[in-house]
């Protein structure tokens, strides 16, 4: 069981790696909460975007992305779902933005389960994240090395453990970045207006894709 080549193992974590590092909303939402709330906040939206995706992987193990994959209806009811959320998270942040101190605000109003909560949804409610991984994992799926269900979750789960190795750099430059001009009230409210443009863009950009 999960017996796989060296060339297999080569493909499957080359493509994991580049995947990881494409820019994404993922990768957006992570960072703009570290900007905006430091570490604490960053790792946060990182271990509730990492929880959203492990739900796409058991769905894809499940067949039930297949399900989103095929009905149009299933597909816009979420993608417009997610939409909304997102330019409902940007609007809650432009409309901090003209306050003072946000930044420090944020860290100390704002909880890291409030967060993490967040970024599962907006992992979750991504239908183009489910479609990916229904039809990336597959095509590592080998004959006779196990039960199909159980090699996608391997492979899935060999995904977000690849990003366990490139992400959390990323938080930690960006909280000490946010660290060094935390005191700084001006860049403090367009740091809040730039993560509220950011959320709306995204969700403005979810809403137009199609199936």
């Amino acid at each position: 069981m999960f017996e796989y080549s060296l060339a297999h193992w080569l493909a499957f974590l080359s493509a994991a790696v580049l995947l990881n590092l494409s820019p994404g909303p993922d990768i957006a939402f992570i960072l703009g909460h570290t900007m905006r709330g430091g570490k604490r906040a960053g790792f946060s939206a990182l271990f509730g975007v990492w929880s959203g995706a492990c739900l796409h992987v058991l769905m894809a193990a499940l067949g039930l992305s297949a399900v989103l994959a095929a009905s149009a209806v299933a597909f816009s009811a979420v993608k417009w779902v997610g939409a909304a959320y997102l330019v409902w998270l940007g609007i809650q942040a432009l409309r901090a933005g003209g306050g003072d101190g946000l930044m420090k605000a944020a860290r100390e109003q704002m909880p890291v389960g409030k967060i993490y909560r967040q970024g599962v949804l907006v992992s979750l409610l991504n239908p183009k994240v489910a479609i990916f991984f229904l039809a990336f994992l597959p095509q590592f799926v080998v004959e006779g090395a196990g039960p199909t269900w159980a090699q996608l979750m391997l492979h899935g789960g060999l995904i977000i453990g690849v990003a366990a190795f490139i992400e959390p750099p990323l938080v930690l430059l960006g909280g000490r970045l946010a660290d060094i001009l935390k005191n700084n009230r001006k860049i403090e409210r367009w740091l809040d207006r730039g993560l509220g443009a950011l959320f709306v863009a995204l969700g403005v950009r979810l809403a137009l894709i199609s199936h």
